[in-house]
């Protein structure tokens, strides 16, 4: 045989990886004599509280273990699409044979650095699974069950492909079922006054101050934030407007105007379970855009508004009272590609690309205004956005009423917190599959997501608690 310096090399490396794994298993194997002779009881994983909403703090913690042993807790679970994703952790048990997740710092896995809610918010899907995935809750109703394991060594990736990993046995197990539906909160389906969408109530008799709560161009009706928002006192109406099947019209347009918007918002304030005059709106994405047009031109009285990564006009012409009659995806000069292929619809959204008669009038605005902004978006123009609205007010004597929130390494989707970000997503199968970037690291969107809710859920209620 003739020995190359390519093969020679690969050989070397080989060797390399094969002493890895021996020096890792015979840790392994050492630590395992060290539990049978001291007799010590079973290795404990515990999660605490093993039932929670989605946005409070899960107390992970593992006992029993040999000292200064490397470990692995690992969260795994299905989506409601029947995808599989997982994140891991690895640990070195401190001389008590402990591990918390509170107190001690991954040195490796899906993140490192002391995290305590790094498995859920660093979770993502499996090795070997679709392309493109994006992880929301469309039945509020059930929990995300989340499923946490304890492994021997510093195990690498699952493979999906079953039985245990390589590296070590599985020493124990929990599960964490997340909720964004507290008990006694009440789901209520709204079709009236051809209004689509779902009421949250908090338990109770009311009335509550409410908040009217609108996503972004992705379509249909999203009910999770406000599950959550009823989940804290304050009732909300997830209001679909684009791409659901009970609103008449082409499913790629937007088929209603601002006789449709001022409707959701009256509805809210005729429940009599909500306090007329206190109600928030909320937006992300196109969404801050109809909240700003309903704050500021539809002669509606919120007391607050909160956007996220939105624009302050539309680059299609939104009629008063049709929407929009053509698609979004008709006019793509503004569209931009990576090398890869994804796409970007930031510059669809800076105010210079904006058509000025399609602007909303900001400077009509009368309530106080949290507009968060995310540094690494890349799918909306949010910092020129925030930039022209805080101009605007400041010319009108306004400037009261504005706050930002500045986030650096977050990307467009900020949501509740402990949810995992997704730096890229499936855009649409049709004609052809298409990928769009949404931006964002892990570490700086997950700080973002968990400083943004706080600061909103105070928000909101210093302005929809409090008396005028």
């Amino acid at each position: 045989m003739t020995w190359t310096p390519y093969s020679l090399k690969c050989q070397v490396r080989a060797f390399g990886q094969l002493r890895d794994h021996l020096h890792r298993k015979m840790c392994w194997q050492q630590a395992q004599v060290r539990w049978r002779s001291t007799c010590r009881p079973a290795p404990l994983l515990t999660a605490s509280p093993s039932r929670a909403l989605i946005d409070e703090p899960i107390r992970i913690e593992v006992h029993h273990l040999p000292s200064h042993t490397p470990v692995t807790v690992r969260a795994r679970m299905t989506s409601e699409e029947g995808d599989l994703w997982e994140s891991l952790s690895h640990y070195h048990t401190d001389a008590q044979g402990a591990v918390n997740l509170m107190r001690d710092p991954s040195v490796g896995g899906s993140y490192v650095g002391c995290e305590p809610m790094g498995l859920f918010w660093a979770i993502q899907p499996a090795p070997g699974g679709r392309e493109g995935l994006r992880l929301r809750k469309r039945d509020v109703e059930t929990p995300y069950s989340v499923h946490l394991s304890l492994l021997g060594g510093h195990v690498s990736q699952w493979d999906g492909r079953g039985g245990e990993p390589e590296d070590g046995p599985v020493l124990a197990t929990t599960v964490v079922d997340r909720w964004y539906m507290a008990p006694g909160v009440r789901r209520i389906e709204v079709r009236q006054n051809s209004v689509v969408g779902t009421m949250f109530l908090p338990p109770g008799p009311g009335p509550f101050p409410a908040v009217l709560d609108l996503w972004g161009m992705g379509g249909g009706l999203v009910e999770y934030r406000s599950a959550l928002f009823a989940s804290h006192g304050l009732a909300s109406l997830a209001l679909a407007y684009f791409g659901h099947k009970d609103i008449p019209g082409p499913l790629n347009c937007i088929n209603v105007g601002d006789s449709y918007f001022r409707a959701a918002f009256q509805l809210l304030q005729n429940h009599p379970q909500v306090c007329e005059d206190r109600i928030g709106v909320m937006g992300l994405s196109f969404g801050v855009y109809l909240s700003l047009r309903i704050a500021c031109q539809l002669s509606v009285s919120p007391r607050c508004v909160v956007g996220i990564n939105g624009p302050v006009g539309s680059f299609n012409k939104f009629a008063s009272e049709d929407g929009q009659k053509e698609s979004f995806e008709e006019d793509q000069k503004h569209w931009s590609y990576d090398e890869q292929g994804y796409v970007s619809f930031r510059e669809v959204s800076l105010p210079s690309n904006i058509p000025q008669d399609n602007h909303v009038k900001v400077e009509n605005l009368c309530c106080p205004l949290l507009y968060i902004v995310s540094e690494d978006d890349l799918s909306c123009a949010a910092q020129e956005n925030a930039d022209e609205v805080e101009r605007r007010l400041h010319a009108a004597g306004k400037s009261h009423l504005f706050t930002r929130l500045s986030y650096r390494g977050a990307g467009h989707l900020v949501e509740p917190p402990y949810a995992p970000n997704a730096r890229v997503s499936l855009w649409t199968t049709r004609p052809t599959m298409l990928m769009t970037l949404w931006g964002g690291n892990l570490t700086d969107h997950a700080a973002a997501q968990e400083d943004s809710w706080q600061r909103i859920l105070g928000f909101l209620r210093s302005h929809l608690l409090r008396k005028e």
